[in-house]
């Protein structure tokens, strides 16, 4: 048995467990809720607690998306997912912000799922860098998002 290659599996980073905790707490808070406008309200309230515990350059950025998002589409339900500030879509997971220093990333990205309607052609872009949320970069999330959920 010579040259026998060895797979190591390192197993998940801690930031990727902790991400895993978060959407589990998320799930059991979720369910203790009672009605749906309840869950809303909280859920939202949810959002803007993590990103109120954001670091300085990620907090503003996520302050800024949570804002042209919920304006550019009313009908997107602010939402935690695995720990990040998330919308979705009756239930359906359509956007979400995810800072840098969560997973010591150079730059915060913001997220789209196969959920949302961006499909272009046989390719097309499902997350994009942010290092600044300028008036320019609010109109073109305010265009995606529009476009993620015609």
């Amino acid at each position: 048995m010579g040259n026998t290659k060895q797979n190591t599996y390192e197993g998940f980073t801690a930031e990727e467990r902790a991400a895993m905790k978060d959407h589990a707490k998320e799930q059991k808070a979720s369910a203790r809720r009672s009605s749906r406008a309840d869950k809303a309200a909280l859920a939202e309230q949810d959002v803007l607690a993590k990103i109120a515990e954001m670091q300085d350059s990620d907090r503003v950025m996520a302050e800024r998306v949570h804002a042209v998002v919920t304006a550019s589409a009313p009908d997107l339900a602010p939402k935690l997912w695995y720990g990040m500030p998330a919308y979705a879509l009756d239930g359906k997971l359509i956007c979400f912000f995810q800072s840098a220093a969560k997973f010591k990333a150079r730059y915060a990205t913001l997220g789209f799922s196969d959920n949302a309607n961006l499909d272009e052609g046989n390719m097309w872009a499902a997350g994009f860098a942010l290092s600044e949320v300028t008036p320019e970069v609010e109109e073109r999330i305010a265009a995606l998002v529009k476009q993620a959920v015609s």
